[in-house]
């Protein structure tokens, strides 16, 4: 970058001694600490390194035009490479920056405390198209996202199966209702028959015992 390299040549001319005689070291401010993510369904793993369009993305939000906190940072990311660190660093990459582009302190500042906030406002709508996602809100500017079309699939199924279970379940009461039902006829059927045969065993023992009688006592004896 055309610019960098310029602010980095213009750095040694600014290069500010230790003796105390320059102007007060600019202390780095402490960074911010990483907001907490939100909080994730299912068991899937996780990434431990961003990926490389989320890079990107966050590169363009950080896009420098020159004058902003984000050139001053490339020039102390630069400086830092060639050995200075601390206090001098930065002072060094201040004064520099300040003679190329006129920029003072306050300025810088809040030039800082606006990319945190152009950061900050992204990761929200960021989290807001996450949860429209997830289908934890609705998204009225479109359709509704793959996950939350899958998630009413699922619900609709879920519905047709526990109607189906209903009905199985009615189902099954039925067939057991008219299987009592068929036993029952089937032990009145047999215990008819049993009956029957029992009368038929009466009637047949007794209509042979009066026949053998009959013809026992009635038939004459032939005579010698």
């Amino acid at each position: 970058m055309a610019i960098l390299e310029n602010l980095t040549k213009a750095a040694k001319g600014f290069f500010v001694e230790e003796d105390g005689a320059a102007t007060a070291p600019i202390a780095p401010a402490a960074s911010a600490p990483a907001p907490a993510p939100l909080p994730t369904a299912g068991t899937g793993p996780q990434p431990t390194q961003p990926e490389q369009r989320h890079r990107d993305h966050i590169a363009g939000l950080l896009a420098s035009d020159g004058k902003d906190f984000g050139t001053y940072t490339k020039m102390v990311n630069s400086m830092g490479g060639s050995g200075l660190s601390g206090p001098l660093l930065y002072q060094t990459a201040f004064n520099a920056f300040s003679a190329l582009t006129s920029t003072d302190l306050p300025a810088l500042l809040a030039s800082a405390d606006t990319l945190q906030q152009k950061l900050a406002d992204d990761r929200a709508q960021v989290q807001q198209r996450h949860r429209e996602k997830l289908g934890e809100s609705a998204n009225p500017q479109g359709p509704p996202s793959p996950l939350v079309q899958l998630l009413k699939q699922e619900s609709q199924l879920q519905s047709e199966v526990a109607a189906l279970t209903e009905q199985l379940a009615a189902k099954r009461q039925q067939l057991t209702d008219l299987q009592q039902q068929a036993q029952a006829e089937r032990q009145k059927t047999q215990a008819a028959l049993a009956s029957y045969e029992l009368a038929h065993a009466a009637a047949a023992a007794e209509l042979q015992a009066h026949r053998q009688a009959t013809q026992s006592f009635l038939t004459p004896t032939p005579s010698r």
